[in-house]
């Protein structure tokens, strides 16, 4: 007999992404997500439910170990797929490229695809509105940045253009979704549509509902304090932050080369290069939700379509940005190649390595860095993945690396909160400073210790 799980459960051992579903299917009142301690979403709600295992929450939290994996769930989405590969899943058609309507491209990160996607489902008459993430109008009075919202016209879905770095939960859509009658796509990240296809085999007005999913390729989900270090060393407050661009596009320049922008009350603006900053080493797992380091999804396999960045040459210099996108589906296989034939994609098909290969770093992290992880020894629920416990097969140095972008992880949550708490800034920014060079070293170059100290230095200049 399978061991029933509550929220109490996933949250104790570090395994909560923090997408809400939980809350959606509990229906009640007083449970809702909240920003913990650390700047991540987290259910709140009575005891009696929080401490409740059962089998419906086993069955549906996509960290649970007694949920259907990606793998089981895919074999009954895509019964037939054109293709099988192990780190992509099953697929019908993967390609490369943007979008030739040239105001998508602009106005997303990269190629524009994933907000194409969505409009076209619209304008198709398959869907009657989108979930997905949009900014807030008032992040000072709203508690955040960024929040899951249904939009119903193209000017609200252009809204949700670019990459938000940033914790987002599900319950509020979800409720409205299964209150308000309609036919629905939803844009997430891997774990998130993941959750909404284990809610589905659950909830036959959620599968009624939910005709789509589109998927982005993921990292892992940042903790707010991220949008925080960005006004630090910006040298704006916080509290005057109107709006936040994780990734400014420059056209000028290759595309991998962030530019963080804050935008205040009063119109003015700050913006600094990811490189430039302490903790701007993505990499590094600098505020990584920890249930990340137990995900082995990286590019959404149970979605009907998914979207990433080609971060491979030529197309990672190509500062106008470039997508790598996987479909499943056969009907939005369809529409994609209609709308080549018509010369408003400009897509050239790929095989799957080559996907692999755009995204090398999040497959090793999520691939052999989690056999590494999975050998550790740890408290509470033990996660149950597609990939096998394995020490012996990493090298001396992958092993420090995952060591030590652990460490990062777990820090930077504990060292800023407490430079929060004390309200000296530079007390985070030193120990980032150093972790990350630190890493830098490991991670680059072999363990330098001359190239250590030469990126603390430019760091600390910088």
């Amino acid at each position: 007999m399978k061991d029933l799980l509550s929220p109490k459960d996933i949250v104790g051992s570090g395994l909560c992404i923090g997408c809400g579903s939980c809350v959606a299917q509990a229906r009640l009142a007083d449970a809702h997500m909240e920003f913990d301690a650390y700047g991540q979403l987290k259910p709140v709600g009575p005891s009696a439910w929080f401490r409740h295992d059962s089998e419906a929450f086993t069955r549906t939290c996509p960290f649970s170990p007694d949920a259907r994996n990606e793998d089981q769930l895919a074999a009954t989405l895509f019964p037939a797929p054109a293709h099988r590969d192990a780190a992509l899943g099953s697929f019908q058609t993967a390609y490369v490229g943007y979008v030739a309507e040239e105001e998508f491209r602009m106005q997303g990160s990269s190629g524009g695809m994933v907000t194409w996607v969505a409009m076209e489902l619209l304008r198709k008459g398959l869907i009657d509105g989108v979930a997905h993430v949009v900014a807030t109008q008032d992040p000072q009075r709203d508690g955040r940045y960024f929040r899951y919202r249904i939009s119903r016209t193209e000017a609200e879905i252009n809204e949700g253009a670019k990459s938000r770095y940033y914790p987002i939960e599900m319950s509020e859509i979800l409720n409205t979704i299964r209150e308000v009658p309609g036919r629905y796509a939803v844009v997430g990240i891997p774990c998130f549509i993941k959750a909404v296809q284990l809610l589905r085999q659950e909830d036959p007005i959620i599968r009624e509902r939910i005709q789509f999913t589109l998927g982005l390729f993921c990292g892992h989900m940042k903790s707010a304090r991220f949008v925080e270090s960005f006004a630090w060393q910006m040298k704006v407050p916080i509290q005057e932050v109107e709006r936040v661009e994780y990734r400014q596009k420059l056209p000028d320049r290759p595309a991998n080369w962030y530019n963080a922008k804050l935008t205040l009350r009063d119109g003015s603006s700050a913006d600094r290069d990811w490189w430039n900053l302490a903790d701007g080493d993505w990499g590094a797992g600098f505020y990584m939700n920890p249930a990340c380091n137990f995900c082995d999804d990286v590019v959404a396999e149970t979605s009907d379509i998914s979207f990433g960045d080609a971060w491979v040459e030529p197309y990672s210099s190509d500062g106008r940005g470039t997508n790598v996108v996987v479909v499943r589906s056969p009907l939005v296989e369809q529409l994609v190649e209609s709308a080549i034939r018509e010369g408003r994609l400009h897509l050239e098909t790929v095989d799957a390595k080559f996907v692999e290969q755009t995204q090398a770093a999040g497959f090793r992290q999520r691939r052999e860095g989690l056999a590494y992880r999975l050998t550790w020894r740890r408290r509470g629920v033990r996660p149950r993945k597609r990939v096998a416990p394995d020490s012996k097969t990493q090298t001396r140095q992958r092993k420090l690396i995952y060591r030590m972008r652990n460490f990062i992880t777990q820090g930077s949550h504990k060292v800023f909160r407490l430079a929060r708490v004390l309200r000296k800034p530079q007390l985070y920014l030193g120990w980032a400073r150093a972790v990350a060079s630190i890493y830098h070293g490991l991670a680059y170059h072999q363990g330098s210790f001359g190239e250590m100290r030469k990126r603390f230095e430019g760091l600390r200049k910088a």
